[in-house]
């Protein structure tokens, strides 16, 4: 599998760490039912999926990758930060 690095161009998967789905954290003061719901209670969809992947063995950016999860198709990248999700979720 390779992901098109916005900032590197194509690489193998083996330089990316990959950390889960890219899922936005509970705000600061959040209830434990918030952060129940976001540790413990995550969708396994068969399809795309939004995941976060950090490029380790290059630029070090996090990236938000749409990956279709039975074809392990990627459908988009994009810097985790222009999507929302801080520089280091």
């Amino acid at each position: 599998m390779r992901i098109a690095c916005p900032l590197c161009g194509e690489r193998d998967r083996r330089e990316f760490y990959y950390k889960g789905a890219a899922l936005v954290r509970p705000a600061a003061g959040a209830g434990l039912d918030a952060w129940h719901e976001y540790v413990n209670l995550r969708e396994n969809p068969a399809g795309p999926l939004d995941e976060l992947w950090y490029h380790e063995m290059g630029c070090n950016s996090w990236l938000k990758v749409t990956r279709d999860t039975a074809t392990h198709e990627i459908l988009a990248v994009q810097l985790a930060a222009e999507a929302g999700l801080g520089g280091e979720p």
